[in-house]
């Protein structure tokens, strides 16, 4: 899935998940459809639900599954690790309008890509690895670092688990540079944290803010 500002992914996401999700479902699916394709009527779901992204599958069911950590549900970010890391791959998410807000360049671990191709080849949540991992994330404290401010995240999945520990966290770096990549192809790798831009990454603690869902993935 490559997500685009101009893309709508589907109004009211936050009030339809769960009970709702096969609506839900359908909204997302009309609104990333091809121009002039048709559309199957909204009282039959099912045969859309095939056709909404699976990353974004996914991170609605984390926002239902998780929603006892997650305190706001206005917004969340979608991370799309199958996307160049030349390419912005850091999507916030509007969940009541559905709109994609803003999207940014964000690293890769390094143990993620050792060859450091730009690309994503494999995720990992052990401790030592250097690698990106894959799951669901609440927002948490900000704190200021040997990186500047930063924002610290706790990984609620079995995949990810061991972020604390790991200190995987949202901050700036100089190796996340949009002019390093005519001469490189790509931006730098992280050691597993979640690096942006430094003139980039109040902006993305400010929308984020505490309490707030991070889905990282890669679709199959």
């Amino acid at each position: 899935m490559k997500i685009s500002r101009r893309h709508f992914i589907g109004g009211a996401i936050a009030t339809t998940v769960g009970a709702s999700a096969a609506q839900a479902c359908v909204e997302l699916s009309r609104n990333l459809a091809p121009q002039g394709a048709a559309l199957a009527p909204v009282t039959e779901p099912a045969p859309m639900a095939a056709d909404m992204p699976p990353l974004l599958k996914e991170a609605l069911v984390a926002l239902d599954t998780h929603a006892q950590h997650i305190q706001h549900r206005d917004r969340l970010a979608l991370v799309d690790f199958a996307v160049h890391s030349r390419e912005p791959r850091f999507h916030i998410v509007n969940v009541e309008s559905g709109e994609v807000e803003e999207s940014w360049l964000v690293a890769h671990g390094s143990g993620s890509d050792p060859q450091a191709t730009g690309a994503l080849q494999s995720f990992s949540n052990r401790p030592g690895s250097n690698a990106t991992s894959r799951g669901a994330y609440v927002t948490t404290n900000f704190y200021t670092g040997k990186h500047g401010r930063s924002q610290r995240l706790v990984g609620l999945d079995e995949s990810n688990d061991m972020a604390m520990d790991r200190a995987i966290v949202i901050h700036g770096a100089s190796y996340v540079d949009p002019a390093l990549i005519p001469a490189q192809g790509r931006i730098g790798r992280s050691q597993g944290c979640f690096a942006f831009e430094q003139s980039e990454v109040g902006r993305v603690m400010e929308i984020l803010g505490e309490g707030r869902l991070i889905y990282a993935g890669k679709p199959a």
